[in-house]
Parts: structure tokens; C-alpha cells; sequence
């Protein structure tokens, strides 16, 4: 066994351990969905839903390709989180909710409850399928077993520790995560560094890639306004109804712990990109000189390889560390959007239910199911979708669906025409048109109308022009919607 599958497993089983000391916190549903929860553990808890495998690889793709502008990511992803904790904390803590379709419920109705519900569910599998996607990639390289046995293995060691330890073991795996993937990743940075001969000698070779590509490599502009603000928008709006996100910050303690771990959590995950796209840099730097090689011995133009290459060409031991760090932001995400699809099936699908002792533990069991079954789910469809190009296309036309809810619930908390059967039905119609949209630019291979239209536009201009006419045509009901 070498030195990289010890460091995994070694940081495998201390994910485990960590995550089966929170069980003993787990005795009811309330607590596996998250109650009392402090700073620290809601900061871990919630970042993952932000630094995921998107972040790492993702993000150096996007450096190898552009430059430093790639960590607009999770730059925007830090804006969204600091606009919940300004504006959306406090309102959202007041309804006593703990899932983001509560909140829409409480403001539109039971209806618009459960089909909110119903699509952050598939959001969140859809999510779950591209990170799971990532880890069954990776686990492949690095063992040389199958992608399905790799997806099998991981699914087993996310679905246990979560299943047993709920939200607490979310928090608490986190936070082991999140030391492994900052830490990891810095180690990287450092490591490739030293691949060239001094500062100036890197500040060179910007110089002239700049040069070659008509670039701007150390620049934030370089990816384009039309990337860097759909990001904006779509992270904006999507913050507020990430359930993975929000759902630790709505169990929080009390109201100022949930504000203050928000603006912990943005100041967290903004800065996270730079390290990566500099990574992508590093990489693209080598590539230009002839030193990017991948297993298959040839020279890595591809940006999507650019990262794996890239840790190739460093010593075992760092390599080892350096996967583990990618890992950690895969499982840092998975564990959290199975949780937040069990929860809101659970809690908003099935319903509440009475209080009582014995309703608690046929909750607490349903909610462990339906979490295992989110996460099988997830499973399978990266194995059945592993090959498809176009996931990642869908991936992100659901964050833009996500962020359209926010959209709707916002017209719902402050324009009082805004009724519940409107909401519904503009739901439905917004799904309609991203899936109709992302359809003809698979087929085509160009967007329907221009490349600045992204799906983030056409989704929040389809929300706000159907809310309003659907509203018109269904007017509000005078009785408030139920609770």
C-alpha cells in the first residue's frame, strides 16, 4: 500500500471516529435535524454546502483557463452568505422553521410549501449526483478500483456517520473537513511554488503567458463581468434557500449565534478560491512549458485535468494530503445536502405530525431513511450519469432554480398581491423554461439567444414576469395561508 491510500484511509478513519462521538448527541428528531447549535459547529456545517468539490477542482479549472478571476466563485458564494446574515437571518429565525420550504410556507401557503420542497429536493440531488460524481472520479485514479466500487465505498462512510449522528455529526466531520481542505490545499499552493526557481521567475512566466494569450492572469476580470456577475446573482439569491446551508443556521442557539456564524461562514468561504485558482496557474504555466503530463503521458492542455496533473508532479506524501483535501471538500458537501433532503422530506413532504415520544422516534426513523435514501440516490446517479457531459449543465440551472425560490418567497414576504396558487405555478413554469432552456444548448451547443443570457437571468426574469401574471390571473385569497 503507498504512502498516498495510507494518508486517505488514515483521514478516512478519523472522519468515522469524529462522526460516531456525535451519535450520543443524536436521541430525537429535533436533534438529528439540528437544535441549540453553537458558532463553530454551525460555521462547519454550513460551509460545506459552499466549499465543495466545485471549489477545488472546479475553480483551478477555471484558474488554468483564465487566471485568478476563477476565485470569483467562491468570492460570490461569500456575498450570498453575508447578504443572509445582514437582511435574512433574523426573519427567517422568527418563523420558527427549521427547512427553507417552512419559510415559504409560512408566507404562501401549504401548497407552495411542498412544491418548494419537491424542487429543493431535486436541487439537492442533483448537487449531490456532481459531488458524488467528483469523489467516485477521484477514488478511481488514486486506487485503481472501479468508479461504481469507489461511489459504493464513499456512499457507505457518508451515509453511516451521517445517518447515526445527524446534524451534529455534520458539524463535527466538518470541522475535520475543513481543517483538512484548508490546510491541504495551502500545502499544495507551497508545494507547487517550488516547482519554479524564485518569485520574480514566476512573476515571469505570467508576464508571457499574459503576453501569449492576451490574457490577464493575475487579474479579477479575466473570466468576464457576464460570468463573475451571474455568479453574484445566482449566489445572492441561492444563499437564501441552500437548505444544506441555512439549516444549521436556523437551528442555532439563539438569533445573534445564527448572524454572527453567517458572516463567519461568507468570511470562510470567500477567500478559499484564490488558493485553487492559483493552483490553476501553477499548472497552466507548466503546461505552457512542456511539464504537464498526465498518466497516460501526454502534455495536459484540458483545465479539467489540470489539478490531478498538477499533483502528480509532487512528492507522495504531499500528494496524499493534497487528495485528501479535495476529498474533504466533496464529503464536506455530500453529508450536509443528504441531511438537508431528508429533513425537508421529511418535515415538509410527510408533515409534522403529533408531539409525542412515540412520534419523535417514528420521525427521528423516518428521517434516517429518507436521508439514506438521498444519499443512495445520489449514488446511482453518478453512476448512471458519469459519462453524460451535460451534468454539470444541469447542476448549475439548478442552483439558478434555487435561487428563483428565493425569488418567489421574496415576492411573497413583500408584495401582498402574491398568492399561493401564483407561487405554485410559477414554480413549476421557471423548472419549465431552465429545462426547456438547457435542453436546446445541449442540442445545439450554443445558448438559445446569447452567451451573456445565462440561465441565472432567464430564470429570475421567468419567476418575476410569471409570479406577477400568475398573481393577476389567481388573485390572493382573503384568509392567510395556514401554518
Amino acid at each position: 500500500m503507498n504512502i498516498t491510500i495510507i494518508i486517505l484511509v488514515l483521514y478516512f478513519a478519523a472522519v468515522m471516529a469524529v462522526g460516531f462521538l456525535a451519535t450520543r448527541r443524536t436521541k430525537s428528531a429535533a436533534a438529528f435535524h439540528g437544535t441549540e447549535m453553537g458558532l463553530f459547529a454551525i460555521v462547519c456545517a454550513s460551509a460545506g454546502e459552499w466549499l465543495g468539490g466545485t471549489a477545488t477542482t472546479g475553480v483551478a479549472e477555471y484558474g488554468f483557463m483564465y487566471g485568478l478571476s476563477g476565485a470569483w466563485y467562491t468570492v460570490s458564494n461569500g456575498i450570498g452568505v453575508m447578504f443572509l446574515a445582514l437582511f435574512f437571518t433574523k426573519l427567517y429565525r422568527s418563523t420558527g422553521c427549521i427547512t427553507v420550504p417552512g419559510i415559504v410556507g409560512k408566507f404562501l401557503g401549504q401548497k407552495a410549501k411542498k412544491m418548494s420542497a419537491l424542487l429543493l429536493i431535486i436541487v439537492m440531488l442533483a448537487v449531490g449526483v456532481s459531488q458524488m460524481i467528483a469523489a467516485g472520479k477521484l477514488g478511481q485514479s488514486l486506487t485503481g478500483f472501479s468508479f461504481s466500487a469507489c461511489c459504493v465505498a464513499f456512499t457507505l462512510i457518508f451515509i453511516a456517520y451521517t445517518l447515526l449522528g445527524g446534524m451534529h455529526a455534520v458539524a463535527s466531520t466538518n470541522k475535520v473537513h475543513l481543517f483538512v481542505m484548508y490546510g491541504g490545499m495551502i500545502f499544495a499552493l507551497l508545494g507547487a511554488f517550488r516547482l519554479f526557481d524564485s518569485g520574480p521567475d514566476f512573476r515571469s512566466e505570467v508576464g508571457a503567458l499574459d503576453r501569449l494569450t492576451g490574457g490577464d492572469f493575475l487579474g479579477m476580470t479575466a473570466i468576464g463581468l457576464p460570468k463573475v456577475s451571474s455568479w453574484i446573482i445566482a449566489s445572492v439569491l441561492g444563499a437564501c434557500t441552500a437548505q444544506a446551508g441555512i439549516q444549521p443556521v436556523l437551528a442555532a442557539k439563539d438569533v445573534p449565534t445564527a448572524k454572527k456564524a453567517c458572516m463567519l461562514t461568507a468570511l470562510v468561504t470567500a477567500p478559499f478560491g484564490f488558493i485553487s485558482a492559483a493552483l490553476g496557474i501553477i499548472a497552466r504555466l507548466l503546461s505552457e512549458r512542456g511539464e504537464l503530463i498526465d498518466i497516460s503521458g501526454h502534455l495536459v492542455t484540458d483545465g479539467k485535468l489540470a489539478l490531478m496533473a498538477l499533483i502528480a508532479k509532487l512528492p507522495a506524501a504531499s500528494g496524499g494530503v493534497i487528495l485528501a483535501a479535495i476529498l474533504a471538500a466533496i464529503l464536506s458537501t455530500i453529508s450536509p445536502i443528504i441531511l438537508a433532503a431528508g429533513t425537508m422530506f421529511v418535515k415538509d413532504i410527510c408533515g409534522e405530525g403529533a408531539v409525542s415520544e412515540a412520534h419523535d422516534k417514528r420521525q427521528l426513523t423516518l428521517s434516517r431513511a429518507a436521508t439514506a435514501a438521498a444519499g443512495i440516490i445520489c449514488s446511482a446517479g453518478a453512476i448512471a450519469l458519469v459519462d453524460n457531459s451535460a451534468i454539470l449543465d444541469l447542476v448549475y440551472s439548478a442552483y439558478s432554480l434555487r435561487g428563483t425560490i428565493f425569488v418567489i418567497l421574496l415576492m411573497g414576504i413583500f408584495w401582498k398581491r402574491a398568492s399561493e396558487k401564483a407561487a405554485c405555478l410559477s414554480m413549476a413554469f421557471t423548472a419549465a423554461v431552465l429545462i426547456g432552456w438547457v435542453a436546446v444548448s445541449f442540442v445545439t451547443g450554443k445558448p438559445p439567444v446569447a452567451e451573456w443570457l445565462t440561465d441565472t437571468y432567464v430564470a429570475v426574469f421567468a419567476a418575476v414576469a410569471s409570479m406577477a401574471v400568475f398573481s393577476a390571473i389567481y388573485p390572493k385569497q382573503e384568509q392567510a395561508p395556514s401554518n
